[in-house]
């Protein structure tokens, strides 16, 4: 009988007990969420926003539909092999009347001039010369007149490609594709497809940086894991120093460097070496070295941990066992450090790609990144659909990097773990 009573008191002090640890750990979470949320409000609204707003902007295809909203709904049910009925031609007329008057012309044309070079003039100089809503019957001939663009499949094609509310237009533009007349997917005119090859372009000259960076920043790594502590500090300043920097000043510094009348042509020749200044400066090698020079900290720092964390004992104890010094550190030491190497390396290539003030000032014209195109089509030409479509492809080029790096990262660590 007692000990029934004491179980039944038991089990009475354990369920509030239960509730109160429940209680105390949702205060807690609430507390951690409250601690981090201004953090992620900031990165909404800095971070998570403009890059969703971007790709908006790569697929959003509106002006058209705006502007002639009656030619829209009388071509969505245009099969494309031939020309329009009357209907259509009518409802381009009353469009164009109406977007005279309230001014919006111009936003139609430009959109509809990017898909096909000559169509803001067509656009306006029917608006200027269309003086009344043609007679029933009579707009295929009266716009004809006008302009014979108005007599071309590939003028109305245009149009109904441009209707939205959502387009592939900007990203097949951004890979060098377009649509023909008939809506197939074909390759952009040779004259026109510029974007591989500067994509290309910029994987090429991110690579290089990388290789250069990881090549010189080993050994400056290596050096500060193995240094005193008091030597390695005073080193690791002189890494950091240029982070203190602004980025335009060491890139004017260079330019002061390497210019035809700058300190390497003028050191050169002056030990005769040289007779004639070297080009240094507004090409490739200007860019390479430039950008190494800015990158190279966020190699050493990468390698520098990940050595730092490497225990001398294993190469003494290879050393003990007899092998080389060179076997050992290619055998024992290197791939340790292989985890440092590629966060170094996928850091550099992931800056790399997106830089732009550096390639500007230190490149020639055949040595933009596409960086330069997407600041081009943003603040000179305002073309935002295909900036943000080149910026979605390299988000996209930058994501499977990530990713690539992430699985090869894991498959080293369950390889480690089967050996281990």
């Amino acid at each position: 009988m007692t000990d029934a009573l004491l179980t039944g008191a038991d089990a009475s002090t354990e369920v509030p007990l239960k509730r109160r640890l429940r209680r105390a750990e949702r205060t807690r979470q609430v507390k951690a969420l409250a601690l981090v949320l201004p953090l992620l409000v900031f990165l909404l609204f800095t971070f998570a926003g403009p890059i969703a707003g971007m790709l908006w902007r790569a697929v959003d295809d509106r002006e058209v539909r705006q502007v002639l909203p009656q030619t829209v709904a009388a071509l969505a049910d245009w099969d494309g092999k031939d020309l329009p009925d009357e209907k259509a031609f009518a409802a381009l007329a009353g469009d164009i009347l109406a977007a005279r008057t309230s001014g919006t012309i111009a936003i139609a044309a430009k959109r509809l001039n990017y898909a096909l070079n000559g169509f803001r003039t067509i656009l306006t100089s029917t608006a200027r010369n269309l003086k009344a809503v043609p007679e029933p019957g009579t707009a295929r001939e009266t716009l004809g007149k006008i302009n014979p663009a108005w007599r071309d499949r590939a003028t109305w094609a245009t149009i109904k490609d441009a209707s939205g509310p959502v387009t592939g237009f900007y990203l097949l533009g951004a890979l060098d594709l377009v649509r023909n007349v008939d809506g197939a997917v074909v390759a952009a005119p040779a004259d026109q497809a510029i974007y591989r090859n500067v994509f290309t372009r910029t994987f090429i000259i991110s690579l290089s940086v990388t290789v250069l960076c990881l090549i010189l920043g080993f050994p400056v790594a290596y050096l500060l894991a193995t240094l005193p502590p008091g030597r390695s500090n005073l080193l690791m300043i002189f890494v950091l120093l240029p982070f203190w920097t602004s980025l335009l000043v060491r890139t004017c510094a260079w330019i002061v460097l390497l210019q035809s009348k700058g300190v390497v042509n003028d050191s050169l020749h002056w030990l005769g070496i040289i007779d004639e200044p070297l080009r240094l400066i507004y090409n490739r090698f200007g860019v390479c070295v430039a950008m190494t020079h800015v990158l190279l900290p966020f190699m050493i720092l990468p390698l520098y941990s990940s050595m730092k964390a490497i225990s001398p004992a294993y190469m003494r104890a290879a050393a003990s066992l007899g092998a080389p010094p060179v076997t050992a550190f290619l055998r024992i030491y290197l791939p340790q450090t292989l985890p440092g190497i590629g966060a170094g390396s996928l850091l550099v290539f992931i800056l790399a790609l997106g830089y732009y003030i550096t390639p500007a000032l230190v490149g020639g014209a055949a040595d933009q990144m596409i960086s330069y195109f997407i600041a081009l089509y943003t603040t000179e030409t305002a073309n935002w659909g295909l900036a943000s479509a080149l910026g979605a492809v390299l988000l996209l080029a930058t994501v499977l990097l990530a990713l690539v790096y992430g699985k090869l990262v894991q498959g080293q660590q369950v390889t480690g773990g089967m050996k281990n």
